[in-house]
Order: C-alpha cells, then structure tokens, then sequence
C-alpha cells in the first residue's frame, strides 16, 4: 500500500523579496481577516506594505529568512523513516499555507505518486480555524483542482498526544538541568496568541493550549515551580487572548523569579521563537530585571515527538475521514468550531 503523508504548515518567506508577498497571502486569508472580499484583499495589501520593513527587519536578525521550510522537512523525512521501519510505504509532502511550497504543487506531487490512501497531517497540535481550518480548506481546494480521488482521513489535533507531550516534557527537563540553585523559577508555557472575538465564536484553540499545557504540568510533577499558560505575537488593535507572555515576564522580575520559557504550540524553530523568545524576550527579560531567563526547544524531530505523528498515521490509515488525540471530539460543546465536527475533509 502507498500512502502519501501531506503535512501542513504557516510557511515563510525564504528571502527579503518574499516577505512582503508572504505578508499579503497571510492577510488576504479570510480566517485570518474575516472581511468579504471586496474589502479584505486592498486592506491586506496595504497591511503587508506597512508591516513589511518591520518584518524584514525581524527576519534579518535570523539570516534573512524563515527556517520554517527545512525545520518541516526534516520532520517529514524522520517521519517517513519511523513508518519504513513498520514495512509502511510512505511518503510525506509538505504544502504550506502563506509561502513555497503551497498546496497546490503538494497536490500535484501526491497525485504523481498516485497513493492508495492520504493521510492529512497539520502540524498545529491545538486545532485553530485560522491554521489547521484555513490549511485544511485549502487543501480541500487544491485536491480538487488536482483531480485527487484516493481516499483520504485527516488528523484534527493532538494537544495530548503522550508523544507530543513527552517531547516537550523532556526539553523542558534539559532546561532544567542548567537553572541556577540560588534562584527559583516560574515555567511559562508560550503559545501563539489570538484575538478573542475569534475565540468567543467557538475556536477551541485556548481550550486545545490548556490541555496540553495541563498534560506536560502533569508530566513534569513539578512541587516547587509554578507553571503559567500566556500567549505570544500579538499585533494590531484588537483585544488578544491572556495573559500576555511580555506582561508576564514582568510580572516573574517584580517577582524575583527566574524565567523557564517553553513554546507549547510551535513545533519547529522559526521567527517566533528564534527572534521573539530568544532575542526580544530575553532583552526584555534582562531589562526588566529577571535574574535568569532560559528557553526550551520546539519539539522539532525529537524521537518521542516523531513517533507520536507516526501513531497518528497509524490511525489515519484505519479511519475513514476524522482522527484526533483521543476517541472521538475532544472538545466542549460550547467550542462550535471544533474541527473534529468536519464531513469529510
């Protein structure tokens, strides 16, 4: 049996010239920027004109680009190896939402490979509308443009998926290791952020980040730190999810309390964390006075981390549309958006 594996991504720009191009694909997303069309596509032109110099600037501090391409497929190759060594026949195709490679070439290259079955794979573990929705839609679109007709099932989320969680658990134990004896510290588990109205329509995303932030507390049996869920990369005018990651390293210096910062929602290293967490963050962090600041790595190709996706293959391969962390939906009935309620994908 061939199975073709496709994993989905943000995507980013892989050079100065790409990044305002990758702006405006970001910002013409209706699930991004939920304004018809008439309105939404001038309105992420000027946003991606306005916003780009600042982005350059920021991806300038980490050579210019985004890893995000490379950081994915190494996870796709790692991933490819751990189901050859179950004699599973499997190949992973990246497609990207805002930059190269996008889903339709990724459409293309499955359907020259001409699969029994797909697997839709995102790399998002807490399921959000404006990524694993948006990733899946367009995938959707692609497929059909492609003229794919092998069956396919798609993965939702794995917020507590023990592979997921292990992985995390044991960088934040390297971190560990190094911490001061004369300080103690405050655990901040780091997720992207977003605006509320987009929560308070039924996205169950910040539910999804306090699952998994629950489980890797739970995991780590920590007595003596205190862990906190906040929230990162918020932008514009808007009212975001809380608390704030910034907010809360002050709160950890007014408190004398050393920083272990851990990213519980990004599953590879790019502008969020190489930039955000281990530059801004920390100069803020040194600014405003906390006496050490550390940070955990993303997941990335941790073993436990692989074969936790290469599980949920597994499971994919057995199921005929829907597969989540656990048996059946997950999430609260007040989270109306839950991806786990999609038809066939």
């Amino acid at each position: 049996m061939r199975i073709a594996i496709v994993l989905f991504n943000l995507g980013g720009p892989d050079s100065p010239e790409a990044v305002q191009p990758f702006l405006r694909n970001l910002f013409s997303d209706p699930a991004i920027i939920g304004l018809p069309t008439i309105f939404r596509l001038p309105l992420a032109w000027l946003i991606a004109r306005r916003r780009a110099p600042i982005a350059r600037e920021i991806y300038g501090r980490i050579g210019g680009r985004s890893p995000i391409f490379e950081e994915t497929r190494k996870q796709a190759d790692a991933l490819e190896a751990a189901l050859s060594n179950d004699g599973v026949e499997a190949k992973a195709f990246v497609a990207m939402r805002y930059w190269h490679p996008f889903s339709d070439g990724a459409a293309r290259a499955v359907k020259a490979f001409n699969p029994n079955k797909i697997v839709l794979l995102p790399l998002y573990p807490q399921y959000s509308t404006t990524t694993t929705g948006s990733s899946l839609k367009d995938w959707a679109r692609s497929a059909k443009k492609a003229g794919l007709t092998a069956p396919a099932s798609r993965i939702c989320c794995y917020p507590g998926e023990s592979g997921f969680i292990a992985a995390a658990v044991a960088n934040i134990r390297n971190v560990m290791k190094g911490a001061r004896s004369d300080i103690s510290y405050r655990l901040l588990l780091s997720a992207h952020g977003l605006p509320k109205r987009v929560i308070q329509k039924g996205d169950p995303y910040q539910w999804q980040v306090e699952q998994s932030a629950a489980a890797i507390v739970k995991a780590l049996a920590m007595e003596n730190m205190e862990a906190v869920v906040c929230y990162q990369s918020r932008v514009g005018p808007l009212e975001w999810i809380g608390p704030a990651t910034d907010a809360e390293i002050r709160r950890a210096a007014k408190d004398g309390k050393g920083v272990i910062i851990a990213p519980i929602a990004f599953v590879s290293e790019h502008s969020e964390t190489l930039v955000e967490l281990d530059i801004e963050y920390r100069h803020l962090a040194e600014e405003v006075g906390v006496p050490d600041y550390r940070r955990a790595a993303t997941v990335g190709v941790h073993p436990d981390f692989i074969a936790g996706l290469a599980d949920l293959v597994r499971r994919g391969l057995e199921a005929q549309t829907v597969v989540g962390c656990a048996e059946g939906r997950i999430c609260p009935a007040a989270h109306k958006a839950c991806g786990f309620a999609w038809g066939k994908p």
